[in-house]
């Protein structure tokens, strides 16, 4: 990232890191928390919709006057819309009413053309991933489009390995553990591939809702955690590139995100608060005199329409 940039494409990434203090354990390990919310959609998937943008471009699949098309809960319909904006793309997305009304709105004040597929009461079920993909690939045969396809596009690890590379320069101690909630698995493989490059023997460890165990269990079932818990395996996520899968349940990260909130200053979302309440039990094994590092993906400003900050 450039202190002074020429477009706000140029602004994302190089984000803080932060030690939290106040919700850790006593005799934990330390955690630090990666603040992707300083991102210009505050979130950490303006890395990967630059990445698969520019990618495009770069191999000539996407170039001037075409449309970029995108399934999405939010995040990353809000990012490749202020891709696209910055970059003069026509962008078409899909999404649905599960996801919180700030993502919507902000993916349509960046100028996409927004779908909603209906979701069964608000809940992401596990036929609703699915449906969304649908929809967008009729949109996608169109002539003179791109297909982004976030879920299957290799191209996000290219943006996702910074913030590998960035925890690395950042932090002047050993990383035991680096954990992360599980979408499309594209950040958790990411940074997994920078600190294999880096020969760090950091431990990765990932997360899902407990509520739709697919990967520690086989299992798909109903959560409210936007942005993970897809229902199925992604295609990007690799056995090999993690060391252990763990099941975190929803209300544990709700709450861990209202005492970030509360008692560390730190405003972040439903997943964010997964991916603490996921790094505190690790924490808490590991004990004194190691640290673990994970991830805040986003703004809790995203996130005031819903129940999640209610009294």
């Amino acid at each position: 990232m450039t202190s002074v940039g020429d477009a706000m494409t140029e602004v994302v990434g190089h984000t803080p890191l932060v030690r939290v203090r106040k919700v850790l354990p006593p005799g934990s390990a330390d955690v630090f928390v990666k603040l992707e919310w300083f991102n210009p959609t505050g979130s950490y998937k303006d890395r990967m919709a630059l990445a698969m943008i520019e990618e495009a471009e770069k191999r000539g699949d996407l170039k001037p006057g075409m449309t970029v098309v995108e399934y999405t809960g939010g995040s990353t319909g809000s990012s490749l819309a202020f891709v696209c904006a910055v970059k003069g793309y026509r962008f078409r997305v899909v999404s649905s009413d599960a996801f919180a009304i700030e993502k919507l709105r902000t993916m349509t004040a960046f100028g996409a053309e927004l779908t909603i597929v209906p979701s069964d009461g608000g809940k992401i079920t596990p036929d609703l991933v699915p449906r969304m993909i649908e929809k967008a690939k009729e949109f996608a045969a169109e002539p003179g489009t791109y297909f982004t396809d976030q879920i299957n596009n290799p191209d996000s690890l290219v943006g996702y390995r910074n913030i590998g590379d960035e925890i690395i320069d950042q932090l002047d101690r050993p990383i035991d553990v680096f954990c992360g909630a599980v979408g499309t698995a594209g950040m958790v493989m990411g940074v997994a591939g920078a600190f294999a490059e880096a020969g760090s023997p950091a431990r990765i460890v990932v997360f899902e809702p407990a509520s739709t165990p697919v990967i520690t269990r086989g299992e798909a079932g109903r959560h409210r955690v936007e942005g993970i818990g897809i229902g199925f395996v992604p295609p990007l996520l690799d056995s090999d590139a993690y060391h252990e899968a763990r099941a975190i349940e929803e209300e544990e990260g709700r709450e861990m995100a209202r005492r970030l909130a509360a008692e560390e200053g730190l405003l972040a979302g439903i997943s964010s608060g997964l991916n603490v309440a996921g790094a505190m039990q690790i924490a808490s094994e590991l004990g004194l005199g190691h640290t673990v590092v994970t991830v805040a993906v986003d703004t809790g400003l995203k996130y005031l329409g819903g129940d999640l900050f209610e009294p």
